[in-house]
């Protein structure tokens, strides 16, 4: 009989079952179904005895070696010349023979036998076998197993699935297991050295350090033939398991599989805290370029308006040196001695034609200055959002949609991106997020023609009318100033005064273009960096709500590993 569990073991199952249920939360919280199931096997299996898994392929004999190894001489598991194991059984002890289906797909087995007092044995279905709910294994019992039991037919123990299976089992799980050629009667002396020497190679080059491998024969072993092979597996049981080992052996290895799925998570939180940093990369990378771009872009404006004033002193000062000769003495007394004999129009029909000269002037070289000018700014604009759209084509991808645990959150991730990508689309194509009504208000006159072109193929029309709107009014003032001033003039006005004042309205009128125009544009620009900012509210939030749900998965993650490293038992 085994010894009595001691109190401090039954007090780090309690604690373990406390943490495992810590672990479930997680997965739950995680959303991961699968994971969550077998977290729950896990827990619920802490309290059962050591579990023994025989896998195998069909027809290496699982159902005959475990008949034999619980020596009760009755057919527990059935073994047939046809595949009988289609579903899981799982051998428990009790009191007297009884059976429980738990569903279609497993079935309990309780037998009055010794040795089940301190180990259960599941039966489980071929590893080569398609059978509906096969999962079921390795949901339930792979993780929750403390010793898998890897069975073959001693005359071939190097069938492919094998072999894949036993991958998933050492390298997924790091499970213990052993290895048993079943079926050794049927094999040469010369092949079972041979196999037995394969198996123990093949399974070191897997990464099992001295590998433990038995060749047994049922059929031996039910007629009593003592080299049947079943004492050095017996011998192997009660030295390393049974005789009051086995629950701590168990705690240890629950203690082991919680770790394993623990850090499968935290692989994942891995992969998903370097998805946020490089999101968050993208995304200052974005306000940076915003920012440069923003900038280039004013420095074109004020390029634009420096251009723009240095024609505008041009035309006025040429015009304001005109409007000092012919107001000169000299001048006035040749303008009235030839409009006398009508040679030279007068004084204030000069003044007329000057201001006509002026008023095209500035509307011929100011709209040729802005037309060459508006290309320069339109291209810094449209370089900018052309940045933009490129990073977010090119924004990196890290957390696959074929995550293992996580690929709910990948695939999340990659449809905010599909939509931010679509929405900006939509923006760069629609003309009216490149128009501002503020900026239009009260000019209808003047709103652009924009059967050129939608969106930003249109900028170089709008730009154009957003300052020409600006250059136009101002020169009209100066124009309607200009007018009133020279059509006051007669020979009895003050020469001064006229010059004085032409001089003052075009200081004026250079002031008001140049603040409108600056204003204006970079008021412009401004706006339409705030609106493709608006494209990206979506993924803001959602940046947002992952760094919170990676703090809180991360901080759990770490308290649940230091908690499992505190609980092995030595």
């Amino acid at each position: 009989m085994p010894k009595l569990i001691d109190a401090n073991l039954q007090a780090k199952r309690a604690r373990l079952e406390e943490i495992i249920k810590n672990l479930h939360e997680l997965t739950l919280r995680i959303g991961h179904e699968e994971m969550a199931q077998t977290v729950s096997e896990l827990r619920n299996r802490i309290f059962e005895p050591f579990m023994f898994v025989i896998v195998g392929e069909v027809k290496a004999g699982k159902s005959s070696f475990i008949n034999a190894l619980l020596a009760t001489g009755q057919e527990i598991t059935k073994a047939a010349p046809q595949p009988m194991t289609d579903t899981i059984q799982q051998i428990l002890y009790g009191e007297e023979r009884r059976e429980v289906v738990v569903n279609k797909y497993l079935k309990k087995i309780f037998l009055p036998v010794d040795i089940l007092r301190e180990i259960a044995i599941v039966d489980t279905p071929g590893t080569n076998t398609i059978v509906e709910h096969h999962q079921e294994i390795t949901e339930q019992f792979i993780p929750a197993s403390d010793l898998i039991v890897f069975v073959f037919e001693a005359k071939n123990p190097y069938r492919q699935s094998a072999w894949d299976f036993f991958k998933y089992i050492h390298g997924d799980w790091r499970k213990k297991t052993i290895f048993v050629l079943q079926q050794k009667d049927l094999a040469s002396a010369n092949e079972l050295e041979v196999n037995l020497e394969g198996v123990a190679e093949k399974a070191r080059k897997e990464g099992v350090d001295n590998p433990n491998v038995f060749a047994v024969s049922a059929k031996a072993e039910d007629e009593g033939d003592p080299d049947s092979g079943y004492g050095p597996l017996r011998k192997f049981i009660t030295d390393n398991i049974t005789g009051g080992r086995a629950p701590a052996l168990k705690l240890n290895n629950s203690i082991i599989t919680a770790q394993t799925i623990n850090e499968r998570i935290a692989d994942g939180l891995l992969l998903r805290r370097r998805q946020f940093d490089a999101d968050t990369h993208f995304r200052e990378e974005i306000q940076e370029t915003l920012t440069e771009q923003t900038g280039q872009s004013n420095k074109q404006v004020d390029l634009m308006v420096e251009n723009l004033l240095h024609t505008y002193d041009n035309i006025t000062r040429a015009k304001l040196e005109e409007l000092r000769g012919g107001l000169s003495i000299f001048g006035l007394m040749k303008r009235s001695f030839s409009a006398t004999f009508g040679s030279t129009p007068d004084a204030k029909t000069w003044l007329g034609d000057l201001a006509k000269d002026l008023e095209a002037d500035l509307n011929t070289k100011l709209r040729a200055r802005l037309n060459d000018n508006v290309v320069d700014l339109a291209e810094s604009i449209q370089q900018m959002v052309k940045m933009i759209d490129l990073k977010i084509r090119n924004s990196e991808t890290i957390l696959k949609n074929d995550h293992a645990i996580f690929s709910d959150i990948a695939e999340r991730r990659e449809n905010v991106l599909r939509d931010l990508q679509d929405q900006f689309n939509r923006f760069v194509s629609k003309t009216e997020n490149f128009t501002d009504d503020e900026i239009f208000a009260d000019r209808e006159n003047l709103t652009p023609n924009l059967a050129a072109g939608s969106g930003i193929a249109a900028l170089g029309v709008v730009l154009m009318a957003l300052s020409s709107a600006s250059v136009f009014d101002i020169s009209g003032g100066i124009l309607t100033t200009v007018g009133v001033l020279f059509a006051g003039f007669s020979t009895r006005g003050k020469r001064r005064r006229i010059v004085d004042g032409f001089e003052a309205e075009i200081e004026v009128g250079r002031s008001k273009l140049s603040a409108e125009l600056e204003e204006k544009l970079k008021a412009y620009i401004t706006n339409l960096r705030n609106r493709i900012e608006s494209n990206f509210g979506r993924f803001d939030d959602a940046l947002q709500r992952e760094e919170k749900n990676l703090a809180i998965l991360e901080g759990t993650h770490q308290e649940i590993r230091e908690e499992l490293e505190g609980m092995v038992v030595n």
